[in-house]
């Protein structure tokens, strides 16, 4: 080891730790591979299998680290002297990087959302697909896409920005939100049966959820300081330029959206067809005129 260290150009100590750090990460690395082929071959479920490979990421880095530390660090004193030297430099140079780690921290901890959530964030919407030392991905949702389908594009967003951005979580706790689908009807239309019509058409069309959600909601106010109201759909009225506007509310898995979005519509289409009292209102012009109106021109043949 001394010839080698010799024709190398390093001290021999520093050689051994150099070979010392080469076989430990080595040996951990294998070590983990086996692990997590054992697991794979054992275990058919796909999300166990991501978690198991997540925990190994973390605690062969933890322990690679930590092993390099004592390999490298002679004494607790020089440890402490190194860390004070580098310290400043590091907070400076790696400052987007240290916050990235912090957030990781606070997001694995405090699970402001979790794999499977759909979230926005910074103006992103997505499914969280995967959470990472610096970094999260997720499945974009809307965007140019019409309501909440995938774009098929995969997002990586830095988590520092869960300390700098509002993060809404559509699925955490209480996974139902509340969606709400306006019907617009002429003056002239009847508009109480427009309504008795639409409240036929979310019985019929939107699921029966409001025993799971209360349960959930419950579940979550023990946590959070939630008071938990009617959860039944309700249709409200109110009036625009161009007609009556009934506005129907109810609550639906955040998943769900626009599926049950096209089920009730459809539904509405149907039923306000089959009724002649009742006519979808858009933008039209009116003109009234009064008295008497002169017409000239050649006489019609």
């Amino acid at each position: 080891m001394d010839q080698l260290a010799e024709f190398l150009g390093i001290e021999t100590s520093s050689l051994n730790r150099t070979v010392a750090s080469i076989v430990l990460i080595a040996v951990l690395l294998v070590l983990r591979w086996g692990v997590l082929r054992w697991f794979r071959a054992n275990v058919d479920d796909t999300e166990a299998q991501y978690r198991a490979t997540k925990l190994s990421n973390y605690t062969t880095t933890v322990v690679i680290g930590i092993s390099l530390l004592f390999i490298w660090i002679d004494a607790l004193d020089s440890l402490t002297t190194y860390l004070g030297l580098v310290s400043a430099g590091i907070a400076i140079a790696l400052g987007d990087l240290l916050k990235n780690m912090a957030a990781w921290g606070f997001i694995i901890t405090r699970h402001p959302f979790r794999i499977g959530d759909r979230v926005e964030v910074g103006g992103l919407k997505g499914d969280v697909i995967d959470i990472r030392l610096f970094r999260f991905t997720v499945m974009e949702v809307g965007n140019w896409v019409e309501a909440d389908e995938s774009t098929g594009r995969m997002v990586h967003v830095p988590n520092g920005v869960v300390f700098t951005d509002t993060v809404a979580n559509y699925t955490e706790g209480f996974s139902h939100i509340w969606d709400e689908l306006p019907v617009l009807v002429t003056f002239e239309s009847d508009w109480e049966k427009a309504e008795q019509l639409l409240r036929e058409a979310i019985t019929d069309s939107v699921p029966d959820v409001e025993a799971v959600a209360g349960e959930r909601l419950r579940a979550t106010a023990a946590e959070y300081r939630i008071t938990i109201g009617a959860l039944t759909p309700t249709v409200y009225l109110s009036v625009e330029e161009s007609g009556v506007i009934l506005t129907a509310r109810y609550l639906v898995e955040a998943l769900q959206r626009r599926n049950i979005n096209a089920r009730l519509w459809r539904a509405i289409l149907e039923r306000y067809a089959a009724e002649p009292t009742v006519a979808f209102a858009y933008p039209t012009v009116r003109t009234y005129l009064e008295g008497p109106i002169n017409v000239s021109g050649p006489p019609l043949e």
